[in-house]
């Protein structure tokens, strides 16, 4: 096992982790922790994703669903394949945990931590509606992409490797959500069921960005898992997003 300083000098001078064996203590734990937060995030988004496909209005919107539960099941297994050189069984892993668990609607859980599984806030929150199962896949969905675009430059290469497709699989995944919305709100006659739902979704999504003055990214970027700021990527999210809402005649929370 390589020791810190090492470990930071030859990140900083542009080189690669391939191997376990080839990282520091900490930096185990952080690359750890990032494939971890990934994994569960996807795997409870696909539990409340394949709860909708028989809640969905139509064949069309099953079908999405079920195309949305599936994928996420395979990003989660490729990433789960990664965790095994650290002794990650992924079968065992995938019944460590109740992935369609989730917490009252009420709570808002804001940026803090639960105990469990390391998913995203934003998958502990109950899906309700056809409104809430597309506005996850949307606004969430542009988020994992943008904050994957950042990890796939990581300086673990397994995992850059890994993720350098997922980041357009996600953005291909959020895009499914909008023509679906839109004859949503056709159907409904008006938007607000629809801007109901954005105004509960939309903080809980821009959540998933993290604090703005994050001490953690200072971690990840001094070993090259990252490049780009918290803030920086939930003003890319916004600028992404917002114009598109305004075109559904949606109005994004302030």
């Amino acid at each position: 096992m390589r020791d810190e300083q090492s470990l930071i000098e030859h990140v900083k001078g542009g080189g690669r982790i391939a191997a376990p064996e080839e990282m520091s203590a900490q930096y185990r734990g952080e690359i750890v922790r990032v494939m971890s937060v990934l994994v569960d995030s996807w795997l409870a988004a696909a539990a409340g994703f394949a709860d909708m496909v028989n809640r969905a209005p139509g064949l069309q919107e099953r079908q999405a669903m079920l195309r949305i539960a599936t994928d996420k099941l395979n990003h989660a297994s490729t990433v789960l394949e990664l965790l095994r050189p650290f002794g990650v069984q992924p079968d065992l892993y995938l019944n460590t945990y109740p992935w369609a668990a989730r917490i009252g609607r009420e709570v808002d859980l804001g940026l803090r931590r639960i105990a469990g599984d390391k998913r995203l806030n934003v998958f502990h929150y109950p899906l309700q509606s056809w409104h809430d199962a597309l506005f996850v896949n949307w606004l969430v969905g542009a988020s994992l992409a943008i904050q994957l675009r950042d990890l796939a430059d990581s300086s673990y290469s397994p995992l850059a490797l890994a993720l350098s497709g997922m980041a357009q699989a996600e953005e291909r995944l959020a895009a499914t959500a909008q023509p679906l919305l839109a004859a949503a709100i056709r159907r409904d006659g008006k938007a607000g069921p629809a801007q109901a739902a954005l105004d509960y979704w939309y903080p809980r999504a821009a959540a998933t960005f993290g604090h703005r003055d994050s001490d953690r990214f200072a971690t990840y970027k001094r070993y090259g898992l990252r490049k780009e700021s918290n803030e920086v990527l939930l003003k890319r999210w916004c600028l992404l997003i917002d114009p598109q809402l305004a075109e559904l005649g949606l109005v994004s929370p302030a």
